[in-house]
């Protein structure tokens, strides 16, 4: 029995017969492809519905990395979608969670290299593609996988780089070599890329100087049209900045940087370098992202005045050093980027000192401050303070989050407080704030 002869014909008339074509998008719009499958049996019109290009520009294509009978059609499923509604495809989005073993790898490889062949012979729309967390630098990629796979990618990017305005490759760990290759497809047979969005945070692997390649700043000077740009800072140079300067000034908005302790953060960068750049790139805004980066000598090196810095994230992860100390970053180097700071985000163990004054002023000076995100040891009393000065209009945040590291099991005294003081400002809270408090035992 043929496709034809299989489409059910209603036979009376009811008003799901004679929906709008754009209510009827809509209800398809909702439904998974296993359901879409099945309406498209209904009638010839449903049918008709189910190749509508709104119901395929968007997709996100999940590969789980644990081998089971529940997951082992992903691979088939992903090909079958990319040959059937490939050609109206313009933002693909694609996942492999924690690859398993060898076995994965070898098939995610393979299922990638005939869907990015048959996405790159029948579509000429695709605008955005993300492939984050691959981790190309762990065991369970064979060299032989990883360079078939690189491969693949690179041919697909060469197709369809004149296309591409935004391209996130977050997570890859690749070595420099193969990044470059892999970001020099974008411009194959031009002169420069168009893309405007480009995320390769931690795209390279721990431990690269990529600050010191040649054959890195070369690639990135073939971007002529970046509006966003997501990075490591051991990536960041001075000839960056100054490419960055000579071909995106006109466009550039955001930088995006983080620094790992693991990454090397050493370079010397110029504050002339930052200030020629922010000149020229008069929107420009800049945010910062700090793992296990806390020392106040290492922060001062990287965080310099010339930047127009829009937020700062420090993150400890737990961390404890009795011979750290939070307070120079707090008093000496953040009211420096009072003036632009509108983020602020910490998480560090201070259990060895009070930091309740410090963070108090800083909120106060920071006038554009609308974000505050803090983990610590702090006083309860500290939340009032802000909500206070938030009341008396000494601040403007649009956005308070707090957990209060305690060293007891039981929080009850604190939650008791934190409820007090709620029920005093909860007209202002829920009028004005993002708001969540709470005690948590640090044990």
């Amino acid at each position: 029995m043929d496709e034809e002869s299989e489409l059910i014909q209603p036979q009376d008339q009811s008003c799901w017969a004679i929906l709008p074509d754009v209510c009827l998008r809509r209800v398809f719009w909702w439904l998974g492809d296993r359901d879409r499958s099945r309406a498209a049996l209904v009638c010839r019109k449903w049918n008709q519905m189910m190749y509508s290009a709104d119901l395929w520009r968007y997709r996100t294509i999940t590969f789980s990395g644990r081998p089971s009978r529940m997951h082992a059609s992903e691979f088939e499923s992903a090909l079958w979608y990319v040959k059937k509604f490939g050609r109206y495809l313009e933002h693909l989005e694609i996942k492999f969670l924690n690859p398993y073993n060898v076995v994965l790898t070898k098939k995610f490889q393979v299922t990638m290299r005939g869907l990015l062949s048959c996405l790159g012979k029948s579509n000429n729309r695709l605008k955005s593609l993300s492939i984050q967390h691959l981790e190309l630098d762990r065991m369970v990629w064979r060299n032989s996988i990883k360079s078939s796979f690189i491969k693949s990618l690179s041919f697909f990017l060469k197709k369809m780089g004149k296309h591409l305005d935004y391209l996130n490759l977050k997570g890859a760990r690749m070595t420099v070599e193969q990044g470059c290759h892999v970001l020099n497809s974008l411009s194959y047979l031009r002169n420069e890329n168009l893309a405007s969005e480009l995320n390769i945070e931690d795209f390279f692997s721990h431990h690269l100087a990529v600050y010191s390649s040649p054959q890195f700043n070369k690639t990135m000077a073939m971007f002529h049209n970046l509006e966003s740009l997501t990075l490591n800072y051991n990536c960041i140079s001075d000839e960056l900045l100054e490419n960055l300067c000579e071909n995106n000034a006109s466009t550039l908005w955001t930088i995006n940087i983080k620094c790992h302790i693991h990454d090397p953060h050493g370079q010397v960068i110029w504050g002339m370098s930052w200030a020629k750049l922010t000149r020229h790139a008069t929107n420009l805004k800049v945010n910062f992202f700090f793992e296990r980066v806390m020392k106040y000598e290492r922060l001062a090196r990287i965080l310099l005045q010339e930047i127009p810095v829009r937020s700062i994230s420090l993150r400890s992860c737990y961390f404890s050093d009795p011979d750290w100390s939070m307070r120079p970053t707090l008093v000496d180097l953040l009211p420096m980027f009072r003036h632009t700071l509108q983020k602020l985000t910490f998480e560090f163990n201070n259990n060895h000192e009070s930091l309740d004054e410090e963070l108090h002023f800083l909120i106060l000076s920071c006038r554009k401050l609308f974000y505050f995100k803090i983990w610590a040891f702090l006083d309860v009393k500290f939340v009032e303070r802000i909500l206070k000065s938030q009341v008396e209009g000494q601040c403007a945040l649009r956005t308070l989050k707090i957990r209060i590291y305690t060293n007891r099991y039981e929080t009850n005294e604190e939650d008791r407080t934190l409820r007090e003081i709620y029920r005093k400002y909860r007209k202002m809270i829920d009028s004005e704030l993002n708001y969540f408090v709470i005690a948590y035992p640090m044990m």
